[in-house]
């Protein structure tokens, strides 16, 4: 088992960032594209909001994974966790913009319904909170912000708690889908409530 770690490990290590983020910037222009030629059906809007919503909560889901990870199976992905930070904010930017820009279409209008629709209003929050991490996500601001700039990306806990529950709260009626994301989601955050019990070494 500490062999296949260490090669895991070895591997992730030669892994550059710029590789997962090519990987996973693929399918934004490819899912417009199917939107654009009617792939995604008569009516691409909302599909395509869909989309571009979820893979940011999936996004957001795997930023949570790479703690327990390493606390509880010994596997370094640290190297990627801002870079899956940056991809959710930038899936999630998406998906507001195709709300705003091509399903409601007009300012007075997304007013009205961040003021009016609560999902809304949680999924809007989820961004704000959003906003700062990623702007801080920078080596100039890691160093600039000391201890504060970790204090700062536990809103990141907060964020994905509001994403799951717009995704709970957008969909008619009960689905097992978002309901299953947001016990990920908070299993995720239990294990970070507890401590991972160290190996006993092996009697020689």
């Amino acid at each position: 088992m500490t062999k296949i770690k260490d090669i895991i490990n070895g591997t992730v290590r030669q892994i550059p960032t710029w590789v997962v983020y090519i990987l996973y910037l693929l399918p934004a222009p490819y899912l417009f594209y199917l939107a654009l030629t009617g792939g995604l059906g008569p009516d691409p809007v909302k599909p395509l909001e869909h989309e571009y919503g979820e893979i940011a909560l999936q996004l957001l889901i795997i930023g949570l994974c790479i703690t327990p990870l390493r606390q509880y199976f010994g596997l370094n992905l640290i190297k990627f966790r801002r870079t899956f930070g940056v991809l959710a904010f930038t899936y999630v930017t998406l998906h507001l913009l195709v709300w705003a820009v091509l399903d409601v279409q007009a300012l007075d209008r997304v007013i009205a319904d961040i003021i009016k629709r609560t999902y809304v209003t949680i999924g809007m929050a989820g961004f704000l909170l959003l906003l700062p991490l990623a702007l801080t996500s920078n080596n100039w601001s890691v160093r600039k912000l000391g201890p504060s700039w970790r204090k700062l990306h536990k809103l990141t806990y907060l964020a994905v708690i509001l994403g799951g529950v717009h995704y709970i709260w957008l969909v008619k009626g009960i689905q097992f889908e978002p309901l299953i994301y947001m016990a990920v989601i908070l299993g995720l955050l239990a294990l970070r409530l507890r401590k991972p019990q160290r190996a006993v070494p092996a009697a020689g």
